[in-house]
């Protein structure tokens, strides 16, 4: 009777465990991990290379679903995880879960202009505000070319 008991237990349990790890894009294939602090220490030496990156997703484009951020060990320290616009969609839900990333490393200067602009639409892309006057000049923009992710 008890084994009874630990089985249904078990199966009305089983629903509320949380969604189990979901796949998108290509597979991954890159055995190592490389750590977030790496690429962002270096982006010069990562810029062209497929790399897998893990951590948890701390945020999400709320409007395709287009990218992720996945942090890094230390705080406040991450990267964006950019996909091709409706090739992979990232769910809200996957905030707060690991990822597991793979794709290849995209360290670009971007003039004043450019960042004003890829401000001004990150703001209106998550209903907050953009203060121009923050950008002080070029910088080197840092994110990772998305082909597959693992989600869990």
């Amino acid at each position: 009777m008890s084994a009874f008991i630990l089985l249904l237990i078990g199966l009305l349990i089983a629903p509320i465990s949380g969604p189990k790890e979901k796949k998108y894009g290509k597979p991954i294939t890159v055995k190592q991990t490389t750590t977030v602090a790496a690429i962002l220490a270096d982006p010069k030496a990562w810029h062209g290379k497929t790399v897998r990156i893990e951590g948890v997703v701390v945020d999400v484009c709320a409007t395709r679903g287009c990218w992720i951020k996945v942090a890094g060990a230390k705080d406040g320290e991450s990267i964006t995880f950019k996909v091709e616009d409706g090739v992979i969609t990232f769910p809200m839900e996957s905030k707060g879960r690991t990822a597991v990333a793979q794709g290849v490393v995209n360290a670009t200067l971007q003039s004043v202009e450019e960042q004003i602009e890829q401000g001004k639409n990150h703001a209106e892309e998550q209903g907050t505000t953009f203060d121009p006057s923050t950008v002080k000049g070029p910088k080197t923009s840092i994110r990772i070319d998305g082909e597959g992710a693992v989600i869990r």
